[in-house]
């Protein structure tokens, strides 16, 4: 079990885990997990992490199919320009490789915003703490996990 999944289990949360076998040349981890378990992209959402002009660590879950607004997601955070934390920073922070990062169960707590789109689901799906492992849950379960909070962070590609 994951970090994730043990705390799921712990705080009693309803949710499913979903697996699949990862291709380690797959393009995009996100996408990999649309097409290999049959899901909508608009309800799978991938961990992003960003760092501020202060190097404090952000967590972005946004939906598989657009990227991150680091614009937007800098407005939401208050501070005045973010960008993409580098992948050992985010593994150290997270205690999760890359390609698998889970909001759920990190190593430290961090800010954390999902995007908007979010609000109108009732279930969402995002990494489960390893490569090939999804995790199916409520919006709401996840804002209270991670104490996170709502935000118009994710745009089209």
């Amino acid at each position: 079990m994951t970090p994730a999944i043990n705390l799921l289990k712990r705080e009693k949360i309803a949710h499913t885990v979903r697996s699949y076998v990862h291709d380690a040349h797959a393009e995009s981890y996100g996408g990999e997990a649309v097409d290999k378990l049959g899901l909508d992209p608009a309800q799978v959402f991938k961990t992003l992490l960003a760092s501020t002009e202060t190097h404090e660590l952000l967590v972005a879950i946004v939906p598989v199919a657009g990227q991150l607004d680091l614009k937007a997601l800098a407005e939401a955070a208050g501070c005045k320009k973010c960008e993409m934390a580098a992948a050992d920073a985010a593994q150290r922070a997270t205690g999760y490789l890359v390609g698998g990062i889970s909001p759920l169960g990190q190593k430290k707590r961090l800010r954390t915003f999902l995007d908007a789109s979010a609000k109108a689901l009732p279930a969402l799906h995002v990494s489960a703490g390893r490569r090939g492992l999804e995790v199916e849950l409520a919006p709401t379960d996840l804002l209270r996990l991670t104490a996170g909070h709502y935000a118009a962070i994710g745009k089209s590609r």
